[in-house]
């Protein structure tokens, strides 16, 4: 039976990286995804993840349990499931995370301070804006400035940011994140970048490569204490692969889950599901990290997106253009600005991120994707979320069958201080939305209209209408100490030999921003760990 230097399980943001450096640098690598190539066109269309959102053949379609914190909601969580991941379906809206977030890092595992991983995300970075020293140009991966495409509700969301005393920050991932501009994505020549087309790609052809897909990984082989390889179904047959090292990189739900189906997690949950305890570890699965954000829709007196996408001639007027020059709001993302700012006293770095996006979708049916059939009156969203939530969730077993979804909880809106920022984010997009270079292009606040004004009650509408910004991690959380931690600084869990974990799983804090950038950060940070000592 073939034997490999190293079994990867998951081909997402942080998999497809670390298997492509290594069958680069001449290792014998297994890649096993459980979703398909993802050759569809509307996987490679930027906008066209609003097709996919609720499509089974790229997603795993996850909700988590009832959310007290959220009156009892379900929330809906999509998980890419294909190569990529969830790079192959995200809004592409790259965010490398703030400085401090990962001087937090490192104070809890030595080399992940910023002075480690900014040379990791300039070697990933192909960036087409101004060139800068802290941006990388060469890179695998496209990072694109659409500045020169956003629609003029997006030019005076920022114009007004800035009269609200948000200063315009023309690259938020340089020099300082603060202030407003316009969102960067993942995008080359007008197709999506995942890390699919921007890794394995280039290192498909290798002779020591093997990429299975459609292959659910089961559980992990075990020797003792020690990781020998995976199970895994293809075509209904269950098979068998061993290698030196396994790698984890099944994201932030699925890893936590092999792991529980594998005897590793916490004792008393996994008996309770009729599983053998290999390790009592009971920080597998909890302390689930994730950014609750909430939309205010305007109603506008100028023409948004929704004039373009939601009449038949105006949906083929954008295909044509994006056929003929790889342009207009077929390449673009669904929030075209943004930023970061400050709204707690005292707040040393952003606490919260700001969206801007020139469409709406209220009217939007039930169990489709909303950007897909805008509103029929000109309207925009601008959305907010706090950065660094204190309220936290867990990733569990609903059955030992590895094909059963996990248990999933977000846990959101159980600390004060999440509740408190929460009404402030209303509060300064109400702001935002009364400065002069808006005042005269909103015609009404139609959510949550106003009606809403007190405390309590713009309270209780976030918890009827917030949902997630799709940024779940820390479920695998990376640390010194076994007794608080999954995993150590290199990324073996601790008290397994032969096994690691390296995706969004191991963050031991949430950065500030979208999380897709700094899970690839972590693929790449694992070559480097796992190759150079």
């Amino acid at each position: 039976m073939e034997r490999y230097d190293y079994i990867i399980v998951g081909a997402g943001s942080a998999g497809a990286p670390l298997a492509t450096r290594l069958a680069e640098a001449g290792r014998r690598v297994l890649l096993l995804e459980a979703g398909g190539a993802g050759k569809h066109p509307w996987v490679n269309i930027p906008l066209g993840y609003g097709k996919v959102f609720h499509d089974a053949r790229f997603n795993w379609k996850y909700t988590t349990e009832p959310e007290p914190g959220l009156n009892g909601r379900q929330v809906y969580w999509p998980r890419g499931k294909v190569l990529g991941g969830s790079s192959a379906i995200n809004a592409m809206v790259w965010v490398r995370g703030h400085p401090a977030d990962f001087d937090e890092w490192g104070a809890l595992a030595p080399g992940w301070s910023w002075k480690d991983v900014a040379p990791v995300f300039r070697r990933i970075e192909r960036w087409s804006g101004a060139q800068s020293p802290e941006r990388g140009g060469d890179g695998p991966l496209s990072v694109t400035d659409m500045s020169a495409q956003m629609h003029p509700l997006t030019h005076a969301c920022i114009a007004a940011a800035a009269e609200a005393g948000i200063p315009t920050n023309a690259d938020y991932n340089g020099a300082d994140m603060n202030g407003a501009g316009f969102y960067q994505i993942s995008t080359a020549g007008g197709r999506r970048a995942s890390t699919a087309q921007a890794y394995l790609r280039r290192a498909s052809h290798l002779p020591n490569f093997r990429i299975e897909t459609a292959a659910m990984t089961t559980r992990i082989l075990l020797e003792g204490q020690r990781a020998t390889g995976v199970e895994y179904v293809k075509k209904g047959c269950r098979e068998k692969a061993f290698a030196n090292e396994v790698i984890l990189c099944g994201g932030a739900l699925n890893s936590p889950q092999l792991l529980m189906l594998s005897g590793i997690g916490p004792a008393a949950h996994l008996r309770e599901h009729g599983i053998d305890v290999v390790l009592d570890a009971p920080h597998v699965g909890a302390h689930l990290m994730d950014h609750l954000g909430y939309d205010l829709l305007y109603r506008t007196r100028r023409p948004s997106l929704n004039q373009t996408l939601r009449p038949w001639w105006g949906k083929a007027w954008a295909g044509m253009q994006y056929v003929t020059m790889q342009k207009g709001p077929l390449a673009m993302s669904l929030n075209q600005g943004g930023g970061f700012t400050r709204l707690a006293k005292g707040a040393g770095v952003p606490d919260t991120q700001l969206y801007f996006s020139p469409l709406s979708y209220s009217t939007a049916p039930k169990g489709k994707r909303p950007l897909m059939s805008p509103d029929a009156f000109p309207a925009m969203r601008m959305g907010f979320n706090p950065c660094k939530p204190t309220s936290r969730g867990s990733v569990g077993l609903t059955s030992n069958d590895p094909f059963a979804p996990p248990a999933l909880r977000g846990g959101y809106l159980t600390s004060a201080h999440d509740c408190d920022l929460m009404v402030r984010g209303v509060r300064e997009i109400r702001r935002i939305a009364s400065m002069p270079a808006l005042e005269n292009l909103i015609e009404r606040e139609l959510e949550p209209g106003p009606g809403y004004q007190s405390d309590a009650d713009i309270l209780e509408f976030v918890r009827d209408r917030a949902g997630t910004v799709f940024h779940q991690c820390g479920t695998c959380r990376m640390g010194t100490d076994a007794a608080t931690s999954v995993v150590d600084p290199h990324l073996r869990v601790h008290g397994i030999a032969g096994l690691r974990v390296a995706d969004a799983a191991i963050f031991p804090t949430i950065p500030t921003g979208n999380t897709n950038a700094a899970a690839v950060m972590v693929g790449e940070r694992a070559y480097d760990l796992m190759t150079q000592g």
